[in-house]
């Protein structure tokens, strides 16, 4: 049984971290039990990548996905210059935010883990934060970047913005980036970056022993004691991205930072096939926590939590032909690659399914 339409429907899939490391890919592999994702890769063809996109320094400012995803969308003006994506226009939207003119940064509460010699940026998904928490924690921090001259706005409990319009060449990293590593290393560079962590210094100070925190670690919750700056986005770079080109007619499920651009954060895999769109973006972040935290164990489970709810349902809709492709875009810390299969491809039946190409 076929299915009829008028337009070809091609999905793109990017899977942050589907690439395990390569020194633990074998054995994980080994592991899993994934036949709809083996005939996927088994059968597909890999696709050119630019050379920006073979190879990542490990101390680089963004993930792979994460610099792959701004330059789709028109946001990598200042990866160029070893630093973040421009987001924060782009997640101010999100929350009906006017950027108005200036330059504006993502802001997000965060907790550092102090180490014997060193500090350590904690994953911000393991750092919940009540809305009342995130106001008053909020409100002790506003008048202390009003006297340094810096605007604040609110978005929600982990998304807070400011307004700093000197600050346009300070380059800074992802949370995700730093996320376990030694903060100094991935700390904002450049013109400004002692100003800022003066200021950073002052929030600390203030909320080190607020009842806030107190309350938090009575109850066994990590303190929120720090803020991390990124994504600055200046009037001339809005101005860029508002003129930007992507190829994509629809993009599902894309990261909080960029759900404007996005639709649809809790999409099935039946509700995307119905969907049909022309040239689909998929972003399935689920291997992203287990990865960054280096719980390999976890990893199989999401990996095989996806066979079950995405690649197995995709697959049997790109058989029927009611998808005519899907790419798979595959990354770890220091790599991104992509291969793409079609109706067409699952028709070789020599080529065997296959995760050899997570290796």
């Amino acid at each position: 049984m076929t299915y009829n339409r008028s337009l070809m429907s091609q999905i793109d899939i990017l899977l942050p971290f589907g690439l395990p490391p390569p020194e633990l890919a074998p054995d994980l592999i080994r592991q899993l039990k994934t036949p709809a994702l083996a005939t996927l890769l088994g059968r597909a063809r890999p696709e050119p990548q630019a050379p920006e996109w073979q190879s990542f320094d490990g101390f680089a400012s963004a993930l792979p996905h994460e610099a792959w995803l701004a330059q789709q969308f028109g946001l990598a003006g200042r990866l160029a210059q070893g630093g973040s994506p421009p987001v924060a226009q782009a997640a101010m939207a999100m929350f009906d935010l006017e950027p108005d003119d200036g330059t504006w940064f993502m802001l997000q509460p965060i907790h550092i883990h102090v180490a014997r010699d060193h500090l350590v940026l904690t994953d911000q998904r393991q750092l919940p934060i009540s809305g009342q928490e995130a106001r008053a924690l909020f409100a002790l921090a506003e008048p202390l970047f009003a006297e340094a001259g810096m605007a604040l706005r609110y978005g929600d409990a982990h998304t807070w913005f400011m307004r700093a319009d000197g600050w346009g060449d300070l380059r800074t990293s992802t949370p995700d980036a730093a996320c376990g590593h030694n903060i100094d290393i991935w700390m904002p560079k450049g013109p400004f970056a002692r100003d800022w962590r003066k200021l950073q210094n002052e929030v600390q100070m203030h909320w080190h022993d607020h009842a806030i925190n107190q309350a938090r670690e009575m109850r066994g919750q990590k303190p929120v004691n720090s803020l991390w700056l990124w994504g600055g986005t200046s009037a001339v770079m809005r101005s860029e991205q508002a003129a930007a080109q992507t190829r994509y007619t629809a993009a599902f499920n894309l990261p909080r930072w960029m759900g404007a651009l996005g639709q649809v954060r809790d999409m099935t895999a039946e509700q995307l096939i119905a969907a049909a769109p022309q040239q689909g973006l998929l972003v399935l972040d689920a291997l992203l926590e287990a990865a960054l935290a280096g719980d390999w164990g976890r990893w199989l489970e999401q990996m095989q939590e996806l066979e079950l709810h995405w690649f197995a349902p995709l697959l049997a809709a790109l058989k029927v032909g009611k998808i005519d492709s899907i790419a798979l875009i595959l990354s770890h810390n220091k790599e991104l690659r992509s291969c793409r299969s079609s109706r067409m491809a699952l028709r070789q039946f020599w080529l065997q399914p296959s995760l050899n190409k997570l290796l």
